[in-house]
Order: structure tokens, then C-alpha cells, then sequence
């Protein structure tokens, strides 16, 4: 099919096509599922595809009974497939369900659907018991609570249920802790946590699965079609066409490719590792070492969970939590999409330079004949944004580009959208969602606990505590709090997945910032960038594991590489909680004042690479006094205040002078790529 078509447009050259398997979609979160196959592989995709259908269905037509109703259907079809599509993790770990595998989806169908069962009262009677369940009410709730676990344990691993037990334990437990301490509490018995998790909105069926099966799940399905559509080979073809002339052509093409592929899935270690698959070859040849293009690859992998329009999971949440609509979430995202980009593309231009990366020679293919031909991949995307700014739901605009994706598809024959690849890409698209479920299900113990105990006000508390003692400045005791913030946001996304690592800090981390002032949508979005920087922080950076595994590079080196290209844009959103220009980079403000205060964090961003990458763009090799100066440089001006701005100029000026006048220029550029092709070599 397709022979017929010209092969330097409508066939793009193989060494640029995305060669990955059809709708395959991960999470961040996602541990490797079963390769399901035979009447298994039947029978779950036959499940996902009939809750694919629920998903769309509840879109135009909502159940009657409420969207709490809808959630204990959807969790009823969803949380058995977990125990289906992934292994325990123990014994041999064989690919096809065993006994036990069955038996636990099976318990997982009938107490996920006991509160709508009809010989026990219905729906209604089962709402009416709240705060007064029965006995076997109790033992359902509970028997659900380790379901919930063990799925959450398969899909992300251990680190996440440790988590979900700590503040049960707590919860059952506190009301012993002395009670001047000020985390006690007066105490939670069985009946009532199980109450909280089973029988209210704060629990199983709070806001974080809400998200994953209202807006999440319709997410991946779109995501899943426009892969099928053939719109990730598409993008990879155009990041190699669009720089294939260029020197740093290879570096440039990964990021573009990372951020075009991040639109379709979202997904951080997905996009690394589908990047990867085609960009290695490319970035080998150019002479990049294994852990220096493994770090690059991650961290424009990691740039999926951040690009608009398919941000990653918690921007959803975040929508939710504050009650805006996604649109306006996708907008404060915008310009630190931009800043996180220019800090990864600044990281690139300074390896080109101060490595001598090698040009190489790419595929003659017109990038403007490519988005000639296939530039229509792009209008399902314009559609979402086109759609939220008319006023259309997140759901419904979701849904009418996935229908656009699968009419384009018929414009290449390679791609067409036949019944049995809808079937595919909806199945796949509710497969992929999986691991998000089990992860917005479990969050429920944690958001149920907070509230129950009133836990988050408590240790927003004593982190501002922590802070005023060291100061009474306020200014000083926000700036010590958001160090404190970040820090402990680093280290809890070290444990759980991103989603999770979002909603902990919120309800714990967001207090505090809001109690200090700062205005909910930049403290939002300052937890939800360091809950995404987990992503690329060592020991368990998983977008980096992921690309160290098709570069062949040492993982813990890769993630030092990747942190180095993520970190000056990631020091950026401390801008946003620190004074109250920092707003502005959200987009939110005068049109003018958004203007300087982009230019300026651009300006630390360089300042920020120039520290990190020893190399001052335009001028050259950056001594330890340039750097040093380049780095204080950035934080100046990330302040955003006029005095600070000025100083921080001043000292990048400096700094860029120092790197001019620095003796020995050729001698350091020779010892850098010598030492470069050492380890090449190596």
C-alpha cells in the first residue's frame, strides 16, 4: 500500500521514522505491563474497549445517577484489568494470568460494584449509610482498600502503597500521639476510615480519579489514535528535516522531536524512550557519548509531561483543585514550556561548542514539502485549543479532535483508521490509562486521611514555623519556605509518581504557600513543576533509566547529564511564588509587564546554562569565575525585581566579559574535547 506515492514526500527516509510498536502509550507512571496474547488478550481489550465506550458515552451522555455513580463503574472496569494486564512481581513472573491474578480481578469486580448493588439497597440506601455503614459494608470497603494497594503496588511499584500505609497508620494511630504535638489528632477508628475511602467524595472516588476518568483517560485514547493516524512518525520525520543542515542537527532534532511526540502522549519516559529509538543513531554519529545523549534525551522527554496542549495528569488536577478550566491551566503553562525548552535547546548549543559535536549528513527531505503533505497531523491539536477558547469542554474538544485525527488518517494510506485499529487504539488508549487509575485511586487514601485529620494545615504550619525561626522577615520566610518547598517536593517525587508527588504537595506544600500569600494558581503550578522534576532527579529518574537503556549508557551518569539540561529551567518556577511579578510568567498580567518578565527569566535561564554547561554562547569556554558569576546571575534575576534585575544583568555582562578575556581560550577548548573524545572512545 502507498507504492504508488512519491518517495521523498509521501515515504519519508527509514532512518527517521519512528519505529515503535502501534499503540503502545505509558504513563510516567507505568511499570512494563504484560504482553498479553490469545484469548487473554482478547478478553482485556474486549473490557478496555467497553470502558473506552463508558468514557465516551459519559461525555454526551452523563449517568443520571451522578458522576460518583459513573466513577464506581469505571473503577468496577478498570481496577480488575490491572491485576490482568500486570504481574505481581513475584515467583517467575509469567506472562499469563495465573489463578491468582484471576481471583483478585474477579474480588476487584464485586466490591468495586457492591455500592450499586441492588440486593443490598442500591445506590441510594448505599449514600444513605454514610458515616453509618454496616458491617459487611465494612469488610467490602476494606477488602477494596487492599485491592487498591496491591494494583497501585504493580503498576508504580512499592514506594507509593508505603506511602498510602504511612498515612493510614496514622490516621488509626495519631489520636495516641501526645496531644500538645501539633500532627495529633484525636484519632480515626476502622469503620471510619473505611467510611472516608469507600463511602464519600474525598476518597476512592475523590477528584484525583475523577480527573483520570473524566478527562485522563480520553486523553491517552486521543493520544493512541493520533499515533495510529501515523502523526509520531510524522513529527520525527519533520524534527530531521527541519535541522538538517545544522551543525547541531542531531541535538536540535531530539528536543524538537521530544516536544512534537510530548503533544500525543504526555508521557516523560515515553517520549524519551520513542525519541531515543530514532535519535540515537543520529546523536552517535555526531559523537555525543552515550550518557550526555541519554541525558539530553530525558530531559525532552520529560518536556512531554509540561507541553501543551496534553499536559501531563496532574494538570488536570491542578484544573480541578482551583476550579478553572483546563484552557486556562494550558496558558499559565505556556511561557515556562517555552523557558524549559530554551534552557534544554541553550544546554544543546553549548555541547555543539564546546565538544566540537560533528555535523552529520541527514535525508535530503524538504521540511516544508513534509508539512506540506502531512501538516494536516497538526490540526487535531489546533482544534483542542480552537475548541476550549470557544467555551467547549476539555471532554468534548477531546473528543472531537480524536474524531478529526481519525478522518485525516485516510489522507495516507499507510495510516488509515480501519474498525479494527479504532478497536486497538480505544483499548490501548484505556490500557495505557491503567497505572494512572491505580495511582488517583490510591492518592484517595491520602487526600482522605488530610481532610479527615486536617493533617496539611497542620504541617503547612510547621513549615512556616520552621521558617519563621530561623527569620521573622516575611519576605525572607517565603523565600525559606519555597527553598524548603522544593526540597522536600525533590525528595517526594524521589518515592512516588508525579501525579501522586502533585496532590501530596498540595494538600500539604500548597497551604503553606497560600497561608504566606501567595496567589493559588503560581502556588499550583509550583508544586506541579517540582512534582515533575522527579522525573529526571537521581536515584530513580525514570525518563532517564529509560534512555540509558536504549543508549546503552551507565543509568546513574545519564541522570546527573539529564538533571544538568533540566535544571536551569526547573530553577525558573521559583520565580513564580517569590514576588508578585512572578505571576506574570503565568501569563497572567499586563501584556507588557508578561513581556519584560519572560525576557528576563530568559535571561536566567542563560545565566543558569552558562553555570552548568561552562560555556558562554557567542563568546566561549567559561572559567570557574565566569560560571559562578553566570549562576548568581540567574538567581538575581529570576527575583523579577527591578533592583535585582539590574544586578543580575550587571553580573551576566561580567561574566560574559570574563569568558572573553579568559587566557588559554583555544587551550580550554581543545582539554574539553579531548577529554569529550576520550570518553567517546571509552
Amino acid at each position: 500500500m502507498g507504492d504508488d506515492r512519491s518517495p521523498d514526500v509521501d515515504d519519508p527516509p527509514r532512518a527517521s521514522t519512528l519505529d515503535v510498536p502501534e499503540a503502545v502509550h505509558y504513563d510516567e507512571e507505568e511499570r512494563p505491563a504484560r504482553e498479553l496474547a490469545g484469548w487473554v488478550g482478547t478478553f482485556v481489550a474486549v473490557v478496555a474497549f467497553g470502558v473506552a465506550l463508558l468514557v465516551l458515552w459519559q461525555v454526551f451522555r452523563p449517568l443520571a445517577q451522578g458522576s460518583q455513580y459513573y466513577l464506581i463503574i469505571f473503577l468496577a472496569g478498570t481496577l480488575p484489568l490491572c491485576f490482568l494486564a500486570y504481574k505481581s512481581g513475584f515467583g517467575k513472573g509469567r506472562e499469563a494470568p495465573g489463578v491468582t491474578d484471576w481471583i483478585l480481578a474477579g474480588v476487584a469486580l464485586l466490591v468495586c460494584l457492591y455500592p450499586v448493588n441492588p440486593f443490598a439497597g442500591g445506590y441510594n440506601a448505599f449514600l444513605d449509610r454514610q458515616g453509618l455503614l454496616e458491617p459487611v459494608d465494612v469488610v467490602f470497603g476494606a477488602v477494596l482498600l487492599v485491592l487498591v494497594i496491591e494494583a497501585c503496588r504493580r503498576t508504580t511499584g512499592w514506594a507509593l502503597p508505603v506511602v498510602c500505609l504511612l498515612f493510614l497508620g496514622y490516621g488509626y494511630y495519631g489520636g495516641l500521639l501526645p496531644q500538645h504535638w501539633p500532627v495529633a489528632h484525636s484519632g480515626l477508628d476502622f469503620a471510619q476510615i473505611v467510611d472516608a475511602l469507600y463511602n464519600s467524595g474525598s476518597g476512592f472516588y475523590g477528584t484525583p480519579l475523577d480527573v483520570a476518568a473524566t478527562y485522563i483517560v480520553l486523553f491517552t485514547i486521543y493520544g493512541a489514535v493520533l499515533d495510529l493516524s501515523g502523526a509520531s512518525r510524522f513529527f520525527v520525520d519533520l524534527s530531521v528535516a527541519a535541522f538538517r543542515r545544522s551543525r547541531s542537527a542531531a541535538g536540535r532534532t531530539a528536543v524538537a522531536a521530544g516536544f512534537l511526540l510530548g503533544t500525543v502522549s504526555g508521557s516523560g519516559t515515553a517520549t524519551a524512550v520513542s525519541v531515543g529509538a530514532v535519535t540515537w543513531p543520529m546523536l552517535k554519529k555526531a559523537g555525543y557519548p552515550r550518557e550526555q545523549a541519554g541525558g539530553m534525551l530525558a530531559a525532552a522527554g520529560v518536556g512531554a509531561i509540561l507541553s501543551p496542549p496534553t499536559l501531563g495528569a496532574a494538570a488536570f488536577i491542578v484544573a480541578e483543585y482551583l476550579n478553572v478550566s483546563y484552557l486556562t491551566v494550558l496558558g499559565w503553562a505556556m511561557i515556562p514550556t517555552v523557558l524549559y525548552y530554551l534552557g534544554i535547546l541553550l544546554a544543546v548549543e553549548i555541547d555543539v561548542r564546546r565538544f566540537g559535536v560533528r555535523a552529520i549528513e541527514a535525508p535530503a527531505t524538504s521540511a516544508w514539502r513534509l508539512l506540506g503533505r502531512f501538516g494536516y497531523h497538526f490540526s487535531s491539536l489546533v482544534v483542542i485549543v480552537v475548541l476550549l477558547a470557544l467555551g467547549e469542554s476539555a471532554t468534548r474538544s477531546v473528543v472531537y479532535a480524536t474524531i478529526l485525527a481519525g478522518a485525516l488518517s485516510f489522507l495516507d494510506r499507510r495510516s488509515w483508521l480501519t474498525p479494527p485499529r479504532i478497536f486497538a487504539a480505544l483499548s490501548a488508549g484505556v490500557r495505557g490509562v491503567l497505572p494512572v487509575v491505580a495511582v488517583c485511586t490510591a492518592a484517595g487514601i491520602i487526600t482522605a486521611t488530610t481532610t479527615k485529620t486536617g493533617l496539611g494545615a497542620q504541617l503547612a504550619s510547621l513549615l512556616v514555623s520552621g521558617a519563621q525561626a530561623i527569620t521573622d522577615n516575611p519576605q525572607a520566610v517565603l523565600a525559606l519556605t519555597v527553598v524548603l518547598a522544593a526540597f522536600a517536593l525533590a525528595l517526594l517525587g524521589l518515592a512516588v509518581p508525579v501525579t501522586a508527588s502533585f496532590i501530596i504537595g498540595w494538600v500539604i506544600i500548597g497551604p503553606a504557600l497560600l497561608t504566606l500569600g501567595v496567589p493559588a494558581p503560581a502556588a499550583a503550578m509550583f508544586v506541579f513543576y517540582y512534582s515533575v522534576l522527579s522525573e529526571v532527579t537521581p536515584p530513580t529518574a525514570l525518563a532517564a533509566v529509560g534512555a540509558s537503556a536504549i543508549t546503552g549508557g551507565r543509568a546513574i551518569a545519564t541522570m546527573w547529564q539529564a538533571l544538568k539540561y533540566a535544571l536551569p529551567a526547573f530553577l525558573a518556577p521559583i520565580a513564580f511564588v517569590l514576588t508578585s511579578n512572578g505571576e506574570y510568567l503565568l501569563a497572567r498580567g499586563p501584556f507588557l509587564d508578561v513581556v519584560w518578565t519572560t525576557a528576563v527569566a530568559a535571561l536566567a535561564v542563560l545565566g543558569l546554562a552558562v553555570a552548568t554547561g561552562a560555556w558562554f554562547p557567542g563568546v566561549g569556554p567559561a572559567g570557574v569565575p565566569s560560571r559562578v558569576l553566570a549562576g548568581l546571575a540567574g538567581l538575581l534575576l529570576l527575583y523579577l525585581e527591578l533592583p535585582a534585575v539590574i544586578a543580575g544583568v550587571i553580573a551576566l555582562v561580567v561574566a560574559a566579559v570574563l569568558a572573553r578575556v579568559q587566557p588559554n581560550r583555544p587551550r580550554a577548548r581543545s582539554r574539553f574535547r579531548s577529554r569529550f573524545r576520550s570518553r567517546e572512545e571509552a
